[in-house]
């Protein structure tokens, strides 16, 4: 077996704090791993939804994959609505429009690649998730 070293890289230990933390009218994010903080490839997240609550339906320019750790989501997602429950993994491809709904109060984490975006019908350009930066 051979190892590669990185010069330069060093092991980050990230610790959540009140300043990553981001709350929508639709759900509370937490950050973790991200450019910000220290991540030069993957953004990662903690997501807490109250039963009812919905996201606005949007595109992501990255992959994202959600493990649903505790309620259960309705996905919808290029017309296609499956819901995923505590203990599954959900992956979402890239460009496509999907929407959360939680079903019941739910949480997840969340994997993306740092450099995603997210675009919004009807509104212009894209934005970067603050929680995910």
């Amino acid at each position: 077996m051979s190892y590669r070293s990185t010069s330069g890289a060093t092991m980050r230990v990230v610790r959540p704090s009140a300043e990553n933390v981001t709350v929508s009218p639709n759900a509370t994010m937490t950050g973790h791993a991200s450019p910000s903080r220290g991540s030069a490839e993957l953004s990662t997240w903690h997501v807490v939804m109250e039963a009812g609550s919905a996201g606005p339906e949007h595109l992501v320019s990255r992959e994202q994959v959600w493990t649903v750790t505790a309620g259960a989501l309705d996905v919808t997602c290029a017309g296609r609505t499956e819901r995923v429950s505590a203990g599954q993994i959900l992956i979402l491809p890239p460009d496509v429009l999907r929407q959360v709904r939680a079903a019941e109060g739910s949480q997840a984490y969340v994997a993306m690649r740092a450099d995603g975006v997210v675009e919004v019908p009807g509104t212009e350009g894209t934005r970067v998730l603050p929680w995910a930066a």
